[in-house]
Parts: structure tokens; sequence; C-alpha cells
């Protein structure tokens, strides 16, 4: 993979899966820039990963920002090769106890916003005719899950979304993927099952390989869908579920 030009941006980039694959990324020579709410660990992640990686402090749902922002990080850092829409929230609570206003706010957040950023990025990437953009999903938009209906709902319309997008940018240089992780032993997975033992069981029990995934596990797999290695392929929903989709 020749990426000594490539330049990509990672939203949630701070932490969990995003701070995980902006790791990979610097590792390998791409330029990234991560994007996020929390100035403070933004620039804790940048320290930590070196002069490769820069950042841009925003708040993805001021929807009518992003194309600005975007342009912004055009003149900065130049065309974008690469992007990541990893930034998500999650909330468990029964169905009929989800109001209106939480439900859609994890639509804002995990879908909305993946969009509006995805089209602003496109238009820049239709010039050059070339780019990447992976989406993350989960094992939640596969099979019914309990207690994450916003959640579910969000990574279900991204799974479909990616495939639409495929078709549409493919044939002018732009692939379009997904990566769908399974269960991940990070912040946002410790509390969803640390303090629910039966849940928890439950998830190793299906899955195959007796374990939570690993950040780096993700990362890998985003890495080769960015690679030339994956210049083949389009439209495709990678899990990385240790098997979690097929246990029994």
């Amino acid at each position: 993979m020749d990426t000594n030009t490539k330049t990509a941006i990672i939203t949630g980039g701070a932490t969990g899966l995003g701070f995980a694959t902006a790791k990979k990324f610097v590792e390998n020579n791409i330029k990234t820039i991560i994007i996020g709410r929390n100035e403070t660990k933004l620039a804790d992640a940048c320290r930590n990963l070196g002069g490769l990686c820069n950042y841009k402090a925003f708040d993805l749902n001021d929807l009518k920002g992003i194309p600005q922002l975007v342009n912004d990080l055009n003149n900065e850092f130049g065309p974008v090769d690469i992007l990541v829409n990893n930034a998500g929230i999650n909330q468990k609570k029964a169905f009929t106890e989800v109001t209106d206003e939480e439900f859609q706010r994890v639509i804002l957040t995990n879908l909305t916003s993946v969009f509006v950023l995805s089209r602003e990025v496109a238009k820049a990437m239709l010039l050059q005719k070339s780019g990447c953009i992976i989406n993350i999903s989960s094992m939640a938009a596969q099979y019914g899950i309990p207690y994450v209906i916003a959640y579910t709902a969000s990574k279900s319309a991204i799974d479909g979304m990616t495939k639409a997008m495929a078709v549409e940018l493919s044939p002018q240089g732009i692939r379009v993927n997904c990566v769908a992780p399974g269960f991940i032993a990070t912040d946002m997975s410790a509390r969803a099952l640390d303090n629910d033992p039966q849940r928890k069981q439950k998830v190793l029990s299906r899955t195959p390989m007796g374990k939570l995934g690993l950040p780096e596990d993700v990362a890998e797999a985003v890495y080769y869908l960015a690679s030339d290695a994956a210049k083949y392929l389009t439209g495709v929903v990678l899990a990385v579920d240790g098997g979690n989709s097929i246990g029994f």
C-alpha cells in the first residue's frame, strides 16, 4: 500500500475503535485527522499518536457546519483520500420508554451526520476521481438485540446506506465499505455489559471464539478496506465479531 500521500479523516478518533484505527493509520504513514467534541481527549490522542496526527474539535450534530468543516480540512490538509465514519452513541433503554427526542438524538449522531459528512467529503473525492469511505456499523444491524432500538435502527440504516453509496460512487472511483464490529472491549461495551452479567454471558456463549474482540481487531479490518489490497471491494459489510453472528 503506497500511503505516502494519503490523508484520512476519522470521526470519534480520540478513543476506542477510532483511536485504534488512527494508531494503525499513522503507523502506516497515513496523515490522519481525528474529529470529536472533546478537545482535551483529541489533544491527548494526538500527542500519543505523533506528528502524523492532527485534530479538529467539532460537534458533528451541527449539520449546517459540516460543509465549512470539510472545506477547512481540505484547505489545511489537502484532498482527503479516506473517510472513516466511526463516531457514534448508544442508549440502553426499554423500547416503550424511549422518547422521541432520545430516538432522534441517536439517529442524528449515528446516521444523519454520517450522511452529511460523507456527502461533503464525496464532493471533493469526485473531483479527484478516487477515494475510500468506510462506515462503522454493528452486529446490532444483523439481528435483534433488546434495549437498543435507536442504535439498532441507526446501524441498520448505515448498512443500507453503505450499499447505496457504493453503487452510486464506485463507478467514479470511490469505494464505500462497512465494518460491523461484534462485541469489542471498549468503554461503550463495558457500560452495556459489565453491569449485566447475564447479558455478557449470553454474548460470550454465542461467540465461537469465546471472548470479546479488541479495538485493534477492528482497526486492522478498517485499514485493510482502506488499502490497495481491497481495491476490488465495494459495498461490503465486513463482520469483525469472533463468529458471533453465526453462533448458536
